[in-house]
Parts: structure tokens; sequence; C-alpha cells
């Protein structure tokens, strides 16, 4: 017989305390033998069920406890439409175009604003950055597979491109000097934020 901590009675003592009482009920429900207080087993159909079900589930217990996920990871799974978007025997550009199409667009866009060759050349090239992101939304949407475009799901990645896309493209149509674009609360909540 095993004896009790000090200062601890046992779970199936009939002068434990209600809460050591309770403890040990949820752990013979867990799948442990239910045994009456005199320690015998308990007989009947809660028992039979109890025995049975309890070494199921002390086996996948024991099998789980043991079993820890991979250091390394060796595989992970394709988001929804990151197929080719092109047939397989195609070149590897031609299977990632509407990657490398939001990519060049988004680089044009970003070749004219380092360049500076006209006078609206930072709003223009900034709009073509936005641009690029609103075609990536687009092609999101509307292509069933989309190659490397794919990051996440389909939602996540269009609301995440649209919403860059469109703030940027804002953003470029309302900067000083000259706006092209005059939203007056955003305006005031621009002044606020600045000074």
């Amino acid at each position: 017989m095993d004896l009790p901590e000090p200062g601890r009675c046992r779970p199936d003592d009939p002068g434990a305390a209600p809460r050591e009482r309770r403890r040990g009920r949820r752990a013979r429900g867990r799948g442990a033998l239910s045994m009456t207080a005199k320690g015998e087993p308990a007989k009947g159909a809660a028992a039979k069920g109890g025995a049975a079900g309890g070494g199921a589930a002390r086996d996948g217990a024991a099998k789980g406890a043991g079993r820890r996920p991979p250091t390394v990871t060796t595989d992970t799974a394709r988001p929804e439409g990151g197929g080719r978007a092109a047939p397989g025997d195609a070149s590897a550009p031609a299977r990632q175009w509407p990657l490398l199409s939001v990519l060049v667009l988004a680089g044009i866009g970003l070749v004219v604003v380092g360049t500076d060759p006209f006078q609206q050349a930072f709003r223009v090239g900034t709009i073509l950055v936005g641009v690029a992101l609103l075609l990536g939304a687009v092609m999101r949407r509307v292509l069933p597979s989309v190659g490397m475009l794919a990051v996440r799901s389909r939602f996540t990645d269009m609301i995440t491109y649209g919403v860059m896309g469109g703030l940027i493209v804002l953003l470029a149509l309302m900067v000083q000097p000259e706006p092209w674009l005059r939203i007056p609360f955003l305006e005031d909540v621009l002044h606020l934020t600045v000074t």
C-alpha cells in the first residue's frame, strides 16, 4: 500500500477533501478503471466500457505522449491555386508569368521613381507600384493557378494585395505638392499625424 504525501489525502479515500475526491473522479473518467471505495474494480456496463475504452485511451495517450514534432520540416502544403500557371513543359519563366508580370510592373515603377525623368515621376512610379499589387489581387481572384504569386489562401492574398495596392495608389494621388486627389477628412488625419 502506497502512502500519500504528508498533508494530502488519496483521491479515493472517503475522508478526502471534496477537491481531492473530484480530482480522483476526473482521473478515473480519463480512461482509468472505476474502483469502489474498497479498492475493487466496479461491476456493470460502465465499468466494462471504462475497461475497454480505458485501454484504448491509455494506449493512445502513451503513443501521443512520446511523439514530438519533427525537428526539420521536410514539406509544406502548397497554397490553394499555387500550381503552375503554364504547362509543365513550358520554361520556368512561362510557368511563373503571373508573379513575373507583377514584379516587372513594380520594377518599372521603382525605376521611374529612382531616375526621376519628368516632373511627376515620383507620383507616376508610385502609382505603378500600387497598380502592380492590384493586378496581383485581380489575378489571384480570376486565375485558377498563379504559381508563386500564391502565398496564403486565395482570400487572404486578395485582401493583402488589394488593400496594400489601394493604399499605395491613394497615397500617391494625395501626395503634396499639387495633389491629384483631394479628400478633406484624409488630409485632416494626415495633418494630425504629421504635426
